[in-house]
């Protein structure tokens, strides 16, 4: 067969009926009798069932195609029809199969554990279900790209390999690097700090690592954040921006990625009037009195909130909710205390914003500290060694001004708006406390 092949998505097409087409892709499923053969077929886009005959094939070509495996490679011609009773509407009459590379048995079959799958995720990758998410990823990393630069902001690439903690130590990884000891990265935050006087605003979509010995399906050791930082800017004015990029992120992905959202069963309903609607925005006391006085959960002022409080919170509210000015005492060293709000003790200029359904924070982020004595005492209550962070400093020495960011954990997203179970399924390969392969 000539090469001019095409993909399955663009033939199925009202109007293609009695086309004469060319795919190639993989054997997704197969069945058949002693004298018919269906066979749906699956390429990146989509899948369509292959329906031949051996009359129409002959008796060596109809037997070569019976005898696939799934997940053969194969390139077949035949007629297109439409068949509302065929899987995605469409079926292909062959007239021609030609097999690239036959399959052994393939190992993953229906109804098998989580664990074994993820075992085998380098073959798993290949499932309609992960088709998809990998789909809707690119569809959401492209539009924070898209949503940052629509705005002037500048892509600004941090390094993976530091000398400090930046999220507090007891979750660094620590690296061998040629006689010393230095870390994987925990956020690009200060490195981060230091570009805005240069580019002013700036993000960026890279991997973080985290060593949090949890086993729970909201961790991961290695993820993706997407992280902004702009000078000139509050924290109430990072949390505008920080609502608009998520509505704008749940609006491609319903532009682009519907018949995604129907194979993983998650309901454009829930998402669509998110666009609309007003996302709330409150304070950690304002959390506090709707736990009591709503969910009868007598939480204490000071504590930071858990995945149960977060998860009773969000069963009052349908939308993302951002909860801001949390207690300084349990903020890292560089989130300053706003002296304007109004609540039992000090606070700082700090939110998260928490999705429903119970997926938990997808965004953290904060004002940032200016003030080198502030910053240093912070330090070593945390005991960290102030002249580690001297180069830090330096930032508050030449020409400081007010400035904000924050980080949206991308699988957190992912999964909240694929409606995943766990989330490491919103990564190619996970990387956990006890995963490390494949």
């Amino acid at each position: 067969m000539e090469r001019d092949f095409v993909r399955i998505s663009d033939v199925k097409v009202s109007g293609n009926q009695g086309l004469e087409v060319k795919l190639r892709g993989w054997v997704y499923r197969t069945r058949g009798s002693n004298r018919m053969l269906f066979i749906v077929l699956r390429d990146s886009s989509d899948i369509i069932q292959c329906v031949g005959s051996r009359d129409d094939l002959g008796d060596e070509v109809f037997e070569t195609a019976r005898a696939l495996n799934i997940e053969s490679s194969i390139s077949v011609m035949g007629t297109l029809n439409e068949d509302k009773r065929a899987p995605g509407g469409y079926e292909l009459h062959l007239k021609a199969v030609e097999p690239v590379s036959p399959a052994e048995r393939f190992p993953i079959t229906k109804d098998q554990s989580e664990e074994f799958l993820r075992d085998n995720r380098h073959l798993w990758l290949r499932s309609r279900k992960m088709n998809a998410i990998l789909k809707i990823r690119s569809t959401v990393t492209g539009a924070i790209h898209e949503f940052f630069r629509m705005r002037g902001y500048y892509e600004f690439t941090p390094p993976i390999l530091t000398p400090n903690a930046a999220e507090g130590g007891s979750t660094l990884f620590e690296v061998k690097y040629y006689d010393r000891k230095i870390y994987m990265t925990q956020t690009w935050q200060l490195y981060a700090e230091a570009a805005i006087f240069s580019l002013e605003r700036i993000y960026d979509v890279s991997p973080t690592f985290r060593a949090e010995k949890s086993k729970t399906s909201r961790h991961l050791s290695e993820f993706w954040m997407a992280e902004m930082e702009a000078a000139w800017m509050s924290y109430r004015q990072a949390i505008e921006v920080a609502i608009e990029e998520v509505r704008f992120i749940i609006a491609k992905v319903l532009e682009k990625n519907r018949n995604e959202l129907e194979i993983l069963e998650a309901d454009t309903s829930r998402l669509e009037p998110l666009l609309s609607k007003e996302w709330p925005v409150i304070t950690y006391t304002e959390a506090l009195r709707i736990l009591k006085e709503k969910m009868g959960m007598d939480v204490t002022w000071g504590k930071d909130l858990r995945t149960i409080e977060e998860e009773a919170l969000m069963e009052n509210f349908d939308t993302p909710v951002t909860v801001l000015q949390y207690p300084k005492e349990a903020m890292a060293f560089y989130k300053p205390v706003d002296p304007e709000a109004d609540a039992p003790g000090p606070v700082a200029k700090c939110f998260d914003m928490i999705a429903p359904e119970g997926y938990g924070e997808i965004i953290g982020g904060s004002e940032r500290d200016t003030d080198v004595s502030a910053i240093s005492e912070a330090l070593e209550r945390e005991g960290e060694k102030v002249e580690n962070y001297d180069w830090y400093l330096d930032l508050r020495r030449y020409g400081s001004v007010q400035h904000s960011g924050y980080g949206l954990g991308v699988e957190r997203l992912i999964a909240w708006i694929c409606r995943l179970d766990n989330i490491k399924d919103a990564i190619p390969f996970p990387r956990t406390l006890t995963r490390v392969t494949p």
